[in-house]
């Protein structure tokens, strides 16, 4: 059996969808310097990554939340995920939108109705979770059962633990920031001094410098 972990961990690598800068870090959007940046909508383009990926998350899905009834993707990476997840389990699909439309009906959430319904919330990766966990609470209040987040990727990171503990919410992800450091160094990709910047960031990244 693929051990999808390892192997999505590797495709990540090997499309450039990771990128390590550890001496001349990336700025997030949060503002938060750090020394890795992953762009996971890179995946949508590589057939076989990006088959790897629905497969490994309809394992993840079925092991950790298997009487699920609707797939739910987070605006706007999560939602070609899944699509093809949904499809794959034959399951009812929706999406969410960072904020309700501001014209229309102003909807937030699209799709089929949620309301006693148990959903899993498929996003790209997982920081700190507040994208994710904004989607939640919206579909929250149109009466949801969010039984738990997904994600391809997690950072692994203090602060998201906290946020889904406080959420009373459990995560899964397909590989993780740990694994795919692993990966990176059998590929000959980092050496010593490289990971132990990684690491070192990885444990308060708010705090980190150079």
């Amino acid at each position: 059996m693929l051990n999808y972990a390892e192997q999505v961990a590797n495709d990540l690598l090997a499309i450039g969808a990771v990128k390590f800068s550890p001496e001349s870090p990336f700025t997030w959007a949060s503002g938060i310097k750090s020394p890795i940046y992953t762009d996971n909508r890179m995946t949508i383009g590589y057939p076989k990554v990006r088959q790897n990926i629905y497969k490994g998350l309809v394992a993840l899905i079925q092991e950790s939340y298997g009487d699920v009834e609707i797939i739910g993707g987070v605006a706007t990476a999560g939602i070609p995920h899944a699509a093809w997840v949904s499809e794959k389990m034959n399951k009812p699909m929706i999406y969410v939108r960072s904020k309700p439309k501001d014209h229309g009906a102003g909807r937030q959430t699209e799709g089929v109705a949620v309301a006693g319904k148990k959903v899993v919330l498929i996003d790209d990766l997982i920081s700190t979770g507040g994208s994710v966990l904004g989607a939640v609470e919206a579909i929250r209040k149109e009466g949801a059962d969010v039984v738990g987040v997904v994600s391809i990727f997690s950072y692994e990171l203090p602060e998201g633990l906290i946020n889904f503990t406080n959420a009373k919410l459990t995560f899964k992800s397909l590989t993780t920031y740990s694994q795919l450091i692993a990966a990176a160094i059998k590929r000959g990709d980092l050496n010593t001094s490289q990971v132990a910047t990684l690491q070192n960031w990885q444990q308060n990244p708010a705090k980190w410098q150079i």
